[in-house]
C-alpha cells in the first residue's frame, strides 16, 4: 500500500516544510516525489502539520499483574489517539522484568496486544547483573535510586558500583535519595496531607542522588540518562554532561506546582514530587536551552477510587500518554515553545538517546510512524473520553488547542476521525547501541 501525504506541513530534520510524504508498507520511501510515482492512496493535509510518531520513554503500563489499573491494549488506544507511536516501559511491573526469560515474555505479551510500538526495560537488582550483561532486546536498564520496593530498590553503594563498571546497557534512573526520604518522612510523622508529599520527597532528595548517579556515570564512562527531572538545581547538574549524560521533563512537572495540590489532591502526587512555580520556570529554561533534551510522561495510572485515599495511603502516579502532545502543542499556540522544539523533544531525542532504529525523524527509510496534527483545533479533556483504563485525567476540563487528528504506525492508520482502528499491532522496537545515544547520533 504507496500512501501519499500531500500538502502537510512537515517537520523535517531541517526544519519546517510544505512537502509530499511517500510511504509503500512500513517505511519512508521519498520526500516530494516525482508527479509519475505510483501511489495507492492520497491523504490530503493541506492546513495540517506532519510530525513524527511520539516516542514515550518512560511508562508504566501495568501489565502483567496490575491490569486493573491499565494494560497494554487499552494504555496503547491512548497512545494511538494521542500520537503516540512507540513507548518504553517500566520494569517494575508483576514479575518484574528483571531476568531475560521475563523480558522476552513480555515481548511476546506485547506483539499479540499493543497497537503501537513496544519496548521494554530490564529492571536491575542488587544481584541480576549477570542477566543485565545478557539482555539484548531492551533499550536499557532501570535503577530505582528511590521510590521502590523489594528487589527493584538499589540504594547501596556496592551494588550501583558494579551495575554502572560491568554492564554496557544505557543506564536510566529514579533519582531520589531514600535515606533522605526516609529522614523527611520520619520529621513528619509519615505525613497528613497530600502537601507533605513535595516535603517529603524535596529538592534534597532528588538533588543528591542525581549527583550520586552522574559521578558513578563519569567515573565508569557509561552513558546514563536521568528520568523525570523535577527541580532547577537538577538541571544545573545536567550542564556538564560529557557527552554521557541525558535528562527529561514531564507534563506534570511542567504544569503543575505545590499550589495544585489545594486544587487536585492526589491526582498530582507524584514521584517524584511536583515542586514549586521557579521549578516550573526552570525545566522549561533547561529544555530550551538543552540541559534537558527530552519529554516523556511517566504515564501510571491508578484508580481513582485508590487515587482518593487519604494520605499517605493514595498511591502516586497519574496517566498522561493521551494527552501529553496536545499539551505541548498547545504551548506552541501559547508561545512557549516551537513546533520543531516539541518534535525534537518528543521524536527524535528519545530516538537518540535510546538508538531507536527507524524512529522519531521524518526521513527516506525511516519507519512509517507519523502524526498528523491541527495546530488550530482546540478540544476539552473530558474525563469520561479517555481511553486509558483508569479513566481519569488531571487535565479534566481543560481546553487546549493543537491536536492529533490522524496516526499512522509502521505505515497502517491506527486514528483517525476519532476513531481507533483495534485491527492494528505494532512492531518490537529495535535499538543499535553502537550508535553511542544522544551526543553521537547527528
Amino acid at each position: 500500500m504507496r500512501t501519499l501525504i500531500s500538502g502537510a506541513t512537515c517537520v523535517l530534520p531541517n526544519g519546517l516544510s510544505r512537502a509530499n510524504i511517500l510511504f509503500d508498507g512500513s517505511k519512508i520511501i521519498d520526500i516530494d516525489p516525482p508527479s509519475t510515482a505510483l501511489v495507492d492512496e492520497v491523504v490530503r493535509a493541506d492546513g495540517l502539520h506532519l510530525i513524527p510518531g511520539v516516542v514515550d520513554d518512560q511508562v508504566h503500563f501495568r501489565e502483567p499483574g496490575l491490569t486493573h489499573k491499565e494494560d497494554l491494549y487499552t494504555a496503547t488506544r491512548a497512545c494511538a489517539k494521542g500520537g503516540v507511536t512507540s513507548f518504553l516501559e517500566m520494569p517494575n511491573t508483576n514479575p518484574t522484568t528483571i531476568t531475560c526469560e521475563r523480558l522476552a515474555q513480555k515481548l511476546e505479551l506485547a506483539a499479540g496486544k499493543c497497537l503501537v510500538n513496544f519496548g521494554f526495560y530490564i529492571g536491575a537488582t542488587p544481584n541480576n547483573v549477570p542477566e543485565l550483561i545478557q539482555a539484548k532486546r531492551t533499550p536499557g536498564i532501570k535503577i530505582f535510586i528511590g521510590s521502590s520496593t523489594g528487589d527493584l530498590l538499589v540504594d547501596q553503594q556496592a551494588a550501583l558500583e558494579q551495575i554502572f563498571a560491568e554492564t554496557t546497557l544505557p543506564i536510566c534512573a529514579h533519582c531520589e535519595d531514600e535515606t533522605t526520604v526516609r529522614a523527611n518522612r520520619d520529621a513528619l510523622q509519615g505525613g497528613a496531607t497530600y502537601r507533605d508529599h513535595s516535603k517529603i520527597r524535596d529538592e534534597r532528595a532528588a538533588v543528591i542522588a542525581v549527583q550520586r548517579s552522574i559521578d558513578l556515570a563519569f567515573r565508569h564512562n557509561h552513558r546514563f540518562h536521568v528520568l523525570h527531572v523535577s527541580t532547577g538545581a537538577e538541571t544545573e547538574l545536567l550542564r556538564d554532561h560529557r557527552d554521557l549524560i541525558t535528562g527529561e521533563a514531564c507534563p506534570h512537572h511542567l504544569f503543575f506546582n505545590v499550589d495544585d495540590y489545594d486544587r487536585l489532591g492526589s491526582l498530582v502526587q507524584m514521584n517524584p514530587s511536583i515542586k514549586t512555580a521557579a521549578d516550573n520556570a526552570a525545566l522549561w529554561t533547561a529544555l530550551r536551552d538543552g540541559r534537558l533534551q527530552v519529554i516523556a510522561t511517566d504515564h501510571a495510572p491508578h484508580t481513582l477510587d485508590e487515587k482518593r485515599q487519604p494520605y499517605p495511603k493514595s498511591p502516586s502516579g497519574l496517566p498522561a500518554v493521551e494527552n501529553s502532545l496536545a499539551l505541548m502543542l498547545d504551548s506552541v499556540s501559547r508561545g512557549l515553545c516551537t513546533l520543531d522544539q516539541v518534535v525534537h523533544w518528543m521524536c527524535d531525542a528519545p530516538a537518540r538517546v535510546w538508538d531507536l532504529v527507524g524512529k522519531g525523524r521524518i526521513a527516506p527509510n525511516y519507519d512509517a510512524d507519523l502524526v498528523l496534527v491541527d495546530l488550530n483545533k482546540s478540544q476539552t479533556i473530558r474525563d469520561a473520553e479517555q481511553e486509558t483504563k483508569c479513566g481519569w485525567s488531571p487535565w479534566n476540563g481543560v481546553t487546549l488547542t493543537g491536536w492529533p487528528v490522524r496516526t499512522w504506525v509502521m505505515g497502517q492508520t491506527v486514528f483517525a476521525e476519532g476513531k481507533i482502528n483495534e485491527a492494528v499491532r505494532g512492531s518490537e522496537i529495535k535499538f543499535d547501541h553502537s550508535r553511542g545515544g544522544y551526543w553521537k547520533t547527528v
